[in-house]
């Protein structure tokens, strides 16, 4: 099959040999000599096609950050089947799947692709639509000192990258688990769109394996380790939902309203909890939740002592301060225990929330709960802090249901519509002999509406920002950059979003910085509330793709390849820990 030279690229193979030849042993500028694009070939087992890989972004020294690049391939020379992307779920994980290829191909030859961990994001590492597949890739060019080593830029660009783009082809895919990765991404989406219509928040296949191989791992225990527990629904919460290609899927179904799991400790509580928080998200398979799935809105809520908050209405939590201070509009550089867990619930009620997920070890204990003996001897008029157990109820009769994990106090017992006690890793419903025990026990029901002081949480309207309080700039220079997963150089502040514990991969923190700086660059704050200016961002991001975040990209065509999709609600979350942030007086 006879192929031909696409517009606007510079030359062929023999070209670009040909350049690295003459750029040997030059200065490391000299590499800036490649940019633009160059035709490789390629061989498939019928035809030699054509690949093309443009070099957007060439690094000006050996020491900076690494060069960018893309190897396309069109759709038909790649032979992919149309069906791999005839829904927004399938186009998603075909190319995951393919970053992961390409990353055990990479890897090899030190070129970098973002790859994920075991959740299936929409990412820019790979893109294929109708037109073409293609990988955007990152790598330092070889260099000894501050000279081009044209020989091993040689193997690099036209031996290596070759290689790693035949992994756009359709014939070098093991299809079977191809389609596999796709069945079952398809399979979570349609559990996912089940919940509510079935009266649920959560659900939780049998067989389903929680536990994590370590604490700083995410990949799930192997076969034969002691926690090894297959998952099995107690028979009194067993629901059916259907999946398009596993069929009808039995599990545990976790109704809305309020849910208590408890147990002793190290029996699987929060290991439980971790997978609800990351049921937001599809997983590869063979993570052990791929059948864990939880309403697309859930938030981790937990204490975050030092956090800066603005102009949040925490008074529903905690009213009449010491010497007169507001909670009406409550702001601070250095919150407590206690009021960050109130700002972070009533925030997330402003975005939108409709499940709360809670960990009493991650929790404030005086915002959880006051037991009777501490509500006698501090009366309730010196007691600024409005507990959440006081609330919980509340919150679900404006439809906002609560997971909430206890293993030390009873006091959730008489508040919760379903009690699940967790023993060796298994589940037992227990919500009815939790309440034979509060009723022995004489517990009486909660007072808060019994005091003239108590005021019912309900969603806060959205509050308005100043948009130039959003400053990426650290001088002249436009400063974003990550610090781990814990903080965020934005701009002259250090962002701390450690405590945000649902942004599971790097890519995705890339990505809340450059919405941070589109919030307050595209005018969406200018007349929209915080909810909706997030919100309306986070819709055009996921209609027109997360290139339109690139701040190098635009008619040049270059591109970010590392960024992956988030939620409107840690955007928000992110703009509410700005230490800059100022809010306009309502």
């Amino acid at each position: 099959m006879a192929w031909s030279r696409p517009d606007g690229v510079r030359g062929g193979h023999l070209d670009l040999a040909a350049e690295l030849k003459r750029l040997d042993g030059k200065g490391y500028k000299a590499y800036k000599d490649l940019g633009g694009g160059w035709e490789l070939p390629l061989e498939t087992s019928t035809a030699k096609i054509s690949c093309i890989l443009f070099m957007d972004h060439v690094q000006g020294d050996p020491y900076a950050a690494p060069s960018r690049m893309r190897l396309r391939i069109s759709r038909k020379d790649s032979a992919i089947p149309t069906e791999t992307t005839e829904n927004r779920a399938r186009r998603v994980a075909l190319e995951d799947y393919l970053t992961r290829v390409a990353d055990r191909m990479a890897g090899r030859s030190g070129v970098r692709v973002d790859v994920g961990g075991q959740e299936v994001l929409p990412r820019t590492s790979c893109m294929v639509n109708g037109d073409f597949a293609e990988f955007r890739l990152a790598a330092d060019l070889p260099a000894k000192g501050r000279r081009i080593k044209g020989g091993e830029a040689r193997r690099l660009l036209l031996e290596d990258l070759p290689e790693v783009a035949r992994c756009l082809l359709w014939e070098v895919q093991d299809q079977p688990a191809l389609w596999r990765h796709l069945h079952v991404s398809e399979d979570q989406v349609a559990l996912r769109s089940q919940l509510r219509q079935e009266g649920l928040v959560a659900f939780v296949g049998q067989g389903s394996v929680l536990p994590r191989a370590s604490g700083v791992s995410d990949r799930p225990l192997s076969e034969g380790e002691t926690l090894v527990v297959p998952f099995e629904s107690p028979e009194s919460m067993l629901v059916t939902l259907d999946a398009p290609h596993a069929g009808s899927l039995r599990g545990m179904g976790i109704p809305a309203g309020v849910t208590v799991i408890a147990g002793g400790g190290f029996h699987g509580k929060s290991t439980l909890l971790r997978a609800l928080e990351r049921g937001v998200y599809n997983h590869i398979p063979g993570d052990g939740r791929e059948q864990v799935v939880t309403v697309e809105d859930a938030v981790k809520i937990r204490a975050e002592d030092g956090r800066s908050v603005t102009g949040v209405d925490i008074s529903p939590f905690i009213d009449r301060l010491p010497f007169g201070k507001d909670t009406h509009s409550f702001s601070t550089p250095n919150a407590s225990g206690s009021t960050s867990q109130a700002a972070n619930i009533m925030e997330a009620l402003e975005i939108g929330t409709e499940v709360l997920l809670i960990d009493e070890d991650t929790s404030a204990t005086n915002f959880m709960v006051r037991d009777e003996t501490m509500r006698r001897l501090v009366p309730r008029d010196r007691e600024p802090i409005t507990p959440f157990i006081d609330q919980v109820r509340y919150l679900a009769e404006q439809h906002v249901s609560t997971i909430v994990v206890m293993g030390g106090s009873g006091e959730y017992l008489r508040v919760a519509d379903v009690v699940i006690v967790m023993d060796t890793y298994r589940p037992y419903e227990m919500t009815n002999r939790s309440r034979d025990i509060v009723r022995s026990a004489g517990i009486r029901e909660s007072e808060a509406g019994e005091n003239d002081f108590f005021r019912p949480v309900h969603r806060p309207e959205g509050r308005s920002v100043v948009p130039t309080s959003i400053d990426p700039y650290r001088g002249r220079r436009r400063k974003i950059k990550l610090r781990g997963m814990e903080r965020m150089q934005f701009g002259g502040e250090e962002l701390e979003l450690g405590s945000l514990e649902q942004l599971v991969d790097a890519s995705q923190l890339r990505a809340v910085g450059e919405m941070l700086v589109h919030l307050r660059d595209d005018g969406y704050l200018e007349e929209d509330s915080l909810p909706e200016a997030a919100a309306a961002l986070t819709a055009r991001v996921e209609a027109e793709g997360l290139d339109i975040l690139a701040p190098y990209g635009g008619p040049k065509g270059r591109h970010p390849g590392d960024f992956a999709m988030v939620r409107s609600l840690e955007v928000a979350a992110a703009l509410n820990r700005l230490r800059t942030l100022r809010v306009k007086s309502m």
